[in-house]
């Protein structure tokens, strides 16, 4: 019950923070995108003190074996670039550039009737059944 209620805490922290800085209008988004058009660095602002909190997270997990609800910390990511992370982030920004969404922000968006979530999360549902087959064929590919 515990998990339940700190991650439902979390999510609306997380939900009101995408709201209040804007990161829900696709508008804005896709004007921090726009760098060689009308630029809007806004969003820099909201990526930028979205590293605060993480480094402050990474720092106290260090220190600790398992979270507050006793689930243990997952390992440090590989710091390695591979083929699965330079396609997902090519797939990612690709759509955040055209959508002018990414997953949170597109949920969120819920809250407020936006069509434009709605036709996203549906998209975004469709690539996750999608990509464990194709996610096999490009490791095989990978390996040759």
């Amino acid at each position: 019950m515990q998990r339940i209620v700190i991650s439902a805490i979390s999510g609306g922290l997380f939900g009101a923070g995408l709201l209040v800085s804007g990161m829900t209008d696709t508008n804005k988004v896709q004007g921090w995108l726009d760098v060689f058009g009308v630029w809007d660095p806004t969003l820099a602002f909201v990526l930028g003190g979205a590293i605060l909190p993480m480094l402050v997270a990474w720092h106290l997990t260090t220190k600790r074996a398992v979270s507050l609800v006793g689930n243990p910390f997952p390992s440090k990511p590989d710091p390695r670039l591979g083929h699965n992370l330079i396609i997902g982030s090519v797939l990612f920004g690709a759509g955040w550039g055209l959508a002018g969404l990414c997953p949170g922000p597109a949920i969120a968006s819920l809250s407020w009737g936006g069509t434009g979530g709605i036709a996203f999360i549906l998209a975004m549902i469709a690539g996750m059944l999608v990509a464990p087959a194709l996610r096999l064929r490009i490791d095989r590919i990978a390996t040759i």
